[in-house]
């Protein structure tokens, strides 16, 4: 095979399922890093903490519920990803060693960056600390723990409305002998410096959901809607901004058990990023939707064998997406699409 056939069928390789599926839509697809001195990672989370300043993070070691686990951070410049990091981890003075989970970037308006995460050996006894960052994420403050009972978000971002007010989707499965999962939320109006409660929003019985994404459909409404046991995404919606909701549901999409990640378009539409099947993490997929209620299929990021999870979706300053997504457990992948060709 001649030279340059040999470099187009390694390029050809190379690209993602998205690439494939949507060239119109996919800018590009890339892996965060190539190497990294951990051999798993998973939940991935990302925020533009400035125009064009993109900050990653998620959790790594040596597998998950490993007492190595740690959080990871890598930044870009406009340019490409900084070498990943170490943040956060489960050391404790005198005790033992334990996990961290799902980390989750946030930045209120005039606030410092902030690094929510999970401490403790499983979901069921885990509890929430915060890092805060004045520097974009090159630097970290010390972790602090979250008050009794606030956990901060589980897997997916906060939204800020338009009084302040910071909603911050979350969800509890400590109820170890019923192994129930709930729905609830967490509010501040102060920045994040304190926090209330909604109660739970389903019983874990009729419907088992948790990590909920938050979704602005005009006014005052709000849609939520995440994983779920019942093989559906699942919903639920609020017409006073997150005081009150309604009863929770499910929506068309399949889910198998499975992160899902949603974000809402400077122009109204919204996009989902799921695993489109109700059994397995492969494929893993985008649907639009105008109302946040009917979905349609839009692109697949990932179709080959293999686990392709636990996505986080936003839309930067200049308008593009950018989706992060754990790749085989082995990395993470970055994919910015053009929402104007979905």
């Amino acid at each position: 095979m001649k030279p340059s056939l040999v470099y187009a069928a390694f390029a050809l390789s190379a690209l993602s399922a998205a690439a494939l599926a949507n060239p119109m839509a996919v800018l590009r697809s890339e892996f965060i890093y190539e190497k990294a001195p951990f051999p798993q990672c998973h939940a991935s989370t990302i925020i533009e903490a400035a125009p064009g300043r993109l900050v990653a993070s998620w959790f790594g070691g040596t597998r998950e519920k490993h007492p190595d686990v740690g959080i990871w951070v890598s930044l870009h410049d406009g340019k490409a990803w900084s070498t990943p990091v170490e943040v956060a981890d489960g050391v404790r003075p005198g005790q033992p060693r334990v996990p961290t989970w799902n980390p989750v970037l946030f930045q209120p308006r005039g606030g410092q960056l902030q690094l929510y995460y999970q401490v403790g050996p499983s979901p069921t006894t885990w509890w929430g600390e915060l890092k805060t960052s004045t520097d974009g994420g090159r630097t970290w403050s010390a972790a602090r723990r979250l008050p009794d009972g606030i956990f901060g978000p589980i897997k997916n971002k906060p939204v800020q409305l338009a009084d302040g007010t910071i909603l911050s989707p979350t969800s509890d499965e400590t109820d170890d002998k019923a192994n129930l999962w709930r729905v609830y939320f967490e509010r501040s109006t102060d920045g994040g410096a304190t926090w209330t409660k909604t109660p739970f929003f389903n019983d874990g019985r009729e419907i088992g959901a948790i990590q909920p994404s938050i979704l602005f459909l005009g006014g005052e409404k709000l849609a939520a809607l995440g994983r779920s046991r019942q093989g559906k995404v699942f919903t639920i919606t609020s017409p006073d901004n997150g005081r009150t909701w309604g009863k929770m549901g499910f929506t068309s999409l399949p889910n198998p058990s499975a992160g899902t990640d949603a974000v809402t378009l400077a122009d109204g539409r919204h996009l989902i990023v799921h695993n489109n099947t109700p059994k397995g993490r492969t494929p893993l997929s985008v649907a639009i939707s105008r109302d946040g209620a009917e979905w349609k299929h839009v692109l697949d990021l990932e179709t080959a064998p293999g686990e392709y999870s636990y996505p986080a979706i936003i839309q930067a300053a200049d308008g593009r997406v950018h989706i992060t997504y754990t790749w085989k457990r082995e990395k993470i992948r970055h994919v910015i699409l053009n929402p104007a060709n979905l």
